[in-house]
Parts: structure tokens; C-alpha cells; sequence
């Protein structure tokens, strides 16, 4: 099992929309997939459910996340409602949910609540606005960390733990997180724990600060963490992932098209085609080289599948998320609004085709993540373990 984030440090890139339909395509593709849904915006949630059905589950849970574990207990217990808490055990929760008894420092669950089935190998845990008050905890506690607290460390990695606990009872290859733009609390922990990342791009000057800045970001919280690392027991960094993230690549998403220009390798329109250009050259200035090593020159410089997804679906992403289905799946959904059927079967040809070009990517990112196992020197645990030794 690989964890994915996929990440960019501004907003309405349609990053959530690669992050869908990769899923999505990797599970048509044979793969297991879990979507864990932690942007607080909550708009992976609302692509792959009805807004009537995150409602539900936020109101079955909000007595927890409000007032907390051991009070909302003692209040059923008190209404002769004892077993409801082993009620919601039995349906799908939300990730401040799950992490719930880490914020308040309890012990964890006994049962892992059933994700949210979007097919047979694709499902979702999905967020919700109040993952604030667990961004607030990792900041409190994060200095608890450096001296080996049990319960800072538990915090640090209580989503990567996630993960791997789902994966081991469910069996995913993948685990794919959703990330809000920012650098925070919250993202500086999902991406320094996951084990690749990839940043998603529109070809303008936001995405070229945007590398930058996750670049800058990465390099002081490895810092912080071998610092850590250095301090803290053998036994307290078993609790750590044993290698730090890995950059895995980017994309570019959403950009305009231009075909007259053969000298575009691209076919992008002039100013987007500029911007794109300076990618991979900000690539290897701002990422460090110690976290993209495994990749090969052409991996660093490509786009993850090249040009298949390079330009813009217009309108078709709106239906996506209307009907809660990837895009080539449209035509032959048997739910259409009658509004909609005519445009969507005038077009079936453009939605159907996007199925080829999201393969194209999920092929590419496959061929990288298999770069992750072949890793020697992106190993701090291991390193620092050597000079503790020594």
C-alpha cells in the first residue's frame, strides 16, 4: 500500500478533479483504492456524494465532535441510549471523526467505521469544516514531539496510522489524499508522512510560487523532523514512517489549447506554453533533489502522463460532479435529467475519450510510485539510526 497526497499551494487548479478521476481510473484499472477526503472545503466529498448524504453523517456525529467522546457517552448512557455510540461504529464517519479520540487524547476506537462506497474498488472517507480543531492540536502538541511524547507523536502520525489500519482490513494498494492549498498545521503532516506527493498545476506564476513554496516548506519540516529524529528514542521513531515522503511529479491541468503552433510540443496557448516551460526548471531548483532522486531525468521534467490530461474538459467536470460519476461514464448513466441527455450524447465522443487520456496518467503515476521501493537515499531514519550508532 502506497499513500498519495496530492497537493498545490492555491486553489481552483482542479486538483480535486485529477484526484476523482485518477481514483477512479485506478480502480477500473484492478487497483483498491481509499479516498481520504482532508480538505476542510470538503469538495472531494461532494463529488463523490449527495450533499443530502454528508448532511446525514455530519449530523449523526456532530454531539461527538461538538461536546466530545466521553461526554456525548455519558449523555446517551443517561437517555438510555447506550448503544447508539456503537450505532455510528456501524456507518460511514467523517476523518475528524476517526480522529476524534487523538484530539482529545483517548484511546482509539475499537472498530474502523465502514468507508463510503463510490464502485467496487474505490471508496471515501469524507471531511468536514470542523478538522480545524485537529489542525489546533497538531500545533499545540508539535513541540511535544522533540521530547518523545507519546501522545504528540500520536497526533503526527494518527493519519498516516489511518490509513494503514483501513488498508490492512480492506486490503487498498492505494490511499489518496485530498489536501487543502495551504501550508499549514494540518497538510505539513499529511505530506511529510505520506509516502509520495505530486503537485498539481495550472501553467501560470501561481503554480511556479506554488512549487517554490512547497519546496521551501518541505525543506524546513525535514529538517524539523531528522532534528527530532535525532533526539527522541529508537523505539519512538518505529512510530514514524521509515523513509520521508517522495516527490512523485506533476501536472498540468487545465490549460488552454492551441494547436496551430507544430514548434508547441504541448499545443498550449503562448502564455500557458511559457509558464509550462518554466516548470521543470523550478522543479529542480526548489525540490530538494534528496526527495525526487529516485525519479529519472525524464520523470522530473515530463509531466505525469505527458499531455493526456494537459487540457481543459470545460464543461464536462461540471457533470461529473453533478451526477457523482467520472466523466466517461456519463453517456451511459441511466439518471440523466432529460436537460442534460441531448448535450451529453451530442458529445458522448469527447466524454468517452477522457477515459484513454486519465489511463495514460494513471499508467505514468504507476511507473512512479514503483520508484518509491527502489529509494537508498532518501532514508533519514535509517541515516540517523547509523550516526546514533556511531
Amino acid at each position: 500500500m502506497k499513500i498519495v497526497s496530492i497537493f498545490n499551494n492555491k486553489g481552483g487548479v482542479g486538483k480535486t478533479t485529477l484526484m476523482y478521476h485518477l481514483a477512479h481510473i485506478l480502480g477500473e484499472m484492478g487497483k483498491k483504492v481509499l479516498i481520504l477526503d482532508l480538505d476542510p472545503q470538503c469538495n472531494m466529498s461532494l463529488y463523490g456524494m449527495q450533499e443530502k448524504e454528508l448532511e446525514k453523517i455530519w449530523q449523526d456525529e456532530d454531539d461527538i465532535i461538538d461536546n466530545g467522546i466521553d461526554s456525548t457517552k455519558q449523555k446517551m448512557k443517561a437517555d438510555g441510549k447506550a448503544n447508539d455510540f456503537e450505532d455510528l461504529l456501524k456507518n460511514t464517519r467523517t476523518i475528524h471523526f476517526l480522529l476524534k479520540s487523538v484530539e482529545e487524547g483517548i484511546s482509539d476506537f475499537a472498530e474502523l467505521p465502514p468507508p463510503f462506497k463510490l464502485t467496487n474498488n474505490l471508496d471515501l472517507i469524507p471531511s468536514r469544516l470542523t478538522l480545524f480543531m485537529y489542525e489546533n492540536k497538531i500545533s499545540e502538541r508539535w513541540s511535544g514531539m522533540f521530547l518523545g511524547e507519546s501522545l504528540s507523536i500520536r497526533t503526527i502520525t494518527r493519519i498516516r496510522r489511518i490509513a494503514e489500519l483501513y488498508s490492512k482490513e480492506r486490503a487498498y494498494d492505494f490511499v489518496i489524499i485530498d489536501t487543502s492549498p495551504n501550508l499549514g498545521a494540518l497538510n505539513k503532516v499529511i505530506i511529510s508522512t505520506a509516502d509520495g506527493f505530486i503537485v498539481s498545476c495550472l501553467p501560470d506564476m501561481f503554480s511556479l510560487y506554488g512549487i517554490k513554496n512547497i519546496g521551501q516548506a518541505l525543506t524546513q519540516w525535514q529538517r524539523e523532523f531528522k532534528t527530532c529524529f535525532s533526539i527522541i528514542s529508537a523505539e519512538k521513531r518505529q512510530e514514524f514512517p521509515q523513509k520521508s515522503v517522495s516527490f512523485l511529479g506533476y501536472t498540468i491541468y487545465n490549460a488552454r489549447k492551441r494547436s496551430s503552433d507544430s514548434r508547441n510540443q504541448w499545443k498550449l496557448a503562448q502564455a500557458h506554453y511559457n509558464h509550462a516551460q518554466q516548470i521543470p526548471e523550478t522543479i529542480k531548483k526548489h525540490i530538494s533533489k534528496e526527495i525526487r532522486v529516485h525519479l529519472t531525468e525524464e520523470m522530473v521534467v515530463k509531466p505525469i502522463g505527458n499531455d493526456a490530461v494537459m487540457h481543459s474538459h470545460n464543461m464536462l467536470t461540471n457533470m461529473a460532479q453533478k451526477y457523482k460519476q467520472p466523466i466517461w461514464a456519463l453517456p451511459n448513466y441511466p439518471n440523466l435529467e432529460d436537460t442534460d441527455k441531448s448535450t451529453i450524447s451530442s458529445n458522448r465522443v469527447d466524454y468517452e475519450n477522457t477515459k484513454n487520456k486519465y489511463q495514460q496518467l494513471a499508467e505514468d503515476f504507476l511507473k512512479r510510485v514503483e520508484t518509491l521501493d527502489s529509494r537508498f537515499t532518501n532514508e533519514p531514519l535509517q541515516k540517523i539510526a547509523i550516526l546514533n550508532n556511531e
